[in-house]
């Protein structure tokens, strides 16, 4: 199986969860964190929403340099935002790599601010890496839920809030 391939299959299994997870998350509550460090529960969703486009930004550019190109943050202000943001995203990652050769893969990609440079990984690393960076956040916004008594959808298996199991 091509690598491309392997990567659009694994990125649509992982969206399948990521909505799930999305469709639970209440707007009223955007402004919860469970710490003054923490990121609110809606800086924390918009960014599970935005990784799929990490893809294209991977593909298509060679840097994100913070001190040149100020990474914006996205504002949804309802969860049917959320879900919508999330699904252009995953279209855009998508769309990029149906596009992408297996050449671009080899390229590297590079994470700074001015001079200080945070990562130097080839485009296939960083992709892998928005792929578990999805993993990751969307765990956190699993405890996020929970500590709101909001159930939460199975991931690689039933939750502990499914009753069916």
């Amino acid at each position: 199986m091509e690598l491309i391939t392997l990567l659009q299959k694994e990125m649509l299994q992982e969206a399948a969860t990521t909505r799930k997870m999305l469709a639970r998350v209440p707007a009223e509550k955007f402004g919860w964190q469970p710490h003054p460090k923490s990121m609110t529960l809606q800086r924390l969703s918009t960014h599970v929403a935005e990784l799929p486009g990490w893809v294209t930004m991977a593909l298509t550019t060679d840097e994100l340099d913070f001190e040149s190109n100020p990474y914006p943050h996205n504002i949804v202000k309802s969860t049917g935002e959320l879900l919508d943001f999330f699904e252009k995203s995953l279209r855009d990652g998508t769309a990029s790599l149906a596009q992408a050769d297996d050449s671009t893969f080899e390229k590297e990609w590079v994470l700074r601010n001015g001079s200080q440079i945070y990562s130097r990984e080839s485009k296939y690393e960083v992709i892998r890496m928005s792929f578990f960076q999805t993993v990751h956040h969307r765990a956190q916004l699993g405890v996020y839920l929970r500590l709101l008594d909001i159930p939460i959808p199975g991931s690689y298996g039933p939750s502990a809030d499914d009753v069916s199991f």
